[in-house]
């Protein structure tokens, strides 16, 4: 929206914070505009309600800002890489620093996501497509095949499993608090280095 002031914009992602912390604290069903009052100090759930018109509004919100700053230290992450390879690397490393350095942003981010798989949040599929998404990543591989790094006979199944890999092992992390998410990363990547790897 254009024309809010400063401190109505500071309110707004005060709001998607303790909604993000509360997603991730006690999942989407116990996630009332109560809950999230506690989480923000705010003194009634009217000062959500002015900025969002309800919780489907809210959760699109959190969503959007959740992946846009998922995305933007991915992408800073590859764009630090000179080679394929170092930027498959950056790719499947960049998942694991996300959810150690923002693990209530994660969590939300998966709460989030089965929501829509469940059918249960409206209004939200185009942006759990673009947290399942791996056409980036399919660009990323193809690019490496034809620099000759790679030898991968079908880049969008390769995408697929590289983030299927991924996905499972956050998951995994997430219920049972994994301490070594780096090492994940580390083996991770070493399998994928193997498997593509020109002849």
């Amino acid at each position: 929206m254009h024309g809010r002031t400063f401190t109505q914009d500071a309110r707004r992602a005060q709001i998607v914070e303790a909604t993000i912390e509360t997603l991730a604290e006690i999942g989407y069903t116990k996630t009332s505009f109560t809950a999230i009052c506690r989480h923000a100090n705010l003194s009634s759930t009217g000062l959500i309600t002015y900025h969002f018109t309800g919780k489907p509004q809210l959760l699109r919100e959190v969503t959007r800002t959740i992946l846009e700053k998922a995305c933007t230290a991915r992408t800073r992450r590859i764009a630090q890489e000179t080679t394929y390879r170092g930027k498959l690397s950056a790719y499947i490393t960049s998942h694991f620093d996300f959810v150690a350095c923002y693990p209530a942003h994660a969590r939300a981010l998966t709460e989030i996501v089965e929501l829509v798989r469940e059918g249960r949040a409206l209004g939200l599929d185009d942006l759990a497509r673009s947290a399942l998404s791996v056409e980036s990543l399919v660009v990323l591989l193809e690019e490496g095949c034809r620099a000759g790094e790679f030898r991968i006979s079908d880049p969008p199944v390769l995408a697929l499993a590289v983030q299927g890999a991924i996905d499972n092992v956050v998951r995994h992390h997430q219920l049972f608090s994994m301490a070594d998410l780096s090492g994940r990363a580390r083996e991770l990547t070493d399998i994928f280095d193997r498997c593509t790897q020109p002849a």
